[in-house]
């Protein structure tokens, strides 16, 4: 998927609503995927698009410039000092999934657009991480000579780390790799016991249209939105496409679940109507990005995925059946 439209896509994730120590060639290399670490280990070295960074010690007061990368940290019991700002309507910092009572003091709000390096190097971080943020080189660059900073695993935005994968990411840079391991199967038995509740959605065809500028998107399993939909059993095609309207049929399926367009707005659209899991109301038509669902996709963290489940299931539900739900 190009990088740009990665970038796309994760502003879209948060409407769903986005030094000392750091590079280094040290001995420990775990992968970017996130392999377990010895509990608690430090030094620890994490490798990411832009070489490795080397934590020393367990962080204090972590910058969270990832899209989503806030929740990470909370599911695993530390408070951001900072993150990265919501674009859109989305009250992000009060999203209902955070933790209660809060793990400390509100975090201080991070620009979504250009990463405010000044304000970041204020609040005397001693990790920043950006796993699922996007930034270049020059950015990162400046961001180390500020603190150990974790970048994306890939440059262009490809490949990025699922929700399991960032979590061990976060468990080792946190010194907190048991807890990561706890809530990776916490958030693993939800996903399962949906599946034993819901054996008509293994193997089904789902086609994930999303929109956004008028643009129809087929989501695949390269965006994090998509993998909520494989992870509850059903089949997503592996890349996005991006499509033209007139391209909309290529989207048919088992099933078609919709973001980024209201129900009325996509019923109008004659391309799509004329899909024949639409005419047949195999649709599911999903709450906007600015709705508690839409945050719960875009950040899809331990934290929110459970919330963004317990929403998508009766839709899902309702759209194998023929009933079209949603507005």
């Amino acid at each position: 998927m190009p990088r740009s439209l990665l970038r796309t896509f994760a502003a879209c994730a948060v409407l769903l609503l986005a030094v000392a120590g750091c590079s280094s060639g040290g001995e420990e290399q775990p992968a970017a995927s996130g392999e377990p670490a010895p509990a608690g280990a430090f030094p620890v070295t994490l490798n990411h698009a832009f070489g490795s960074t080397t934590i020393t010690e367990r962080p204090e007061r972590v910058v969270a410039i990832g899209y989503n990368e806030a929740d990470f940290v909370m599911a695993l019991g530390v408070q951001p000092v900072a993150e990265r700002q919501v674009i859109g309507d989305f009250p992000f910092q009060q999203r209902p999934w955070l933790p209660q009572p809060p793990l400390g003091p509100t975090p201080q709000v991070l620009d979504a657009n250009t990463l405010p390096v000044e304000q970041i190097a204020a609040l005397q971080p001693d990790l920043i991480l950006g796993v699922y943020s996007f930034i270049d080189r020059a950015t990162y660059d400046a961001l180390s000579k500020i603190a150990p900073t974790v970048a994306q695993p890939t440059e262009d935005g490809t490949n990025a780390a699922t929700w399991d994968q960032q979590t061990r990411i976060t468990g080792q840079a946190l010194g907190r790799n048991e807890q990561a391991e706890q809530v990776i199967a916490t958030t693993q038995q939800k996903f399962d016991d949906t599946k034993q509740q819901h054996p008509d959605f293994a193997g089904k065809k789902l086609s994930m249209a999303f929109y956004t500028e008028g643009v129809p998107y087929n989501l695949g399993t390269d965006d994090l939105r998509a993998q909520l939909f494989a992870g509850l059993g059903f089949e997503v095609r592996p890349d996005t496409q991006t499509l033209s309207l007139e391209q909309q049929g290529q989207m048919d399926g088992d099933i078609v679940v919709v973001i980024g367009r209201s129900k009325a707005e996509a019923m109008a659209d004659p391309v799509f109507a004329a899909i024949p899991a639409v005419k047949e109301g195999r649709v599911a038509f999903l709450p906007p990005f600015s709705s508690e669902f839409g945050g719960a996709l875009g950040y899809s963290s331990p934290l929110s995925l459970p919330y963004a489940i317990d929403t998508a299931v009766p839709l899902l539900e309702g759209a194998l059946k023929g009933q079209a739900p949603g507005a």
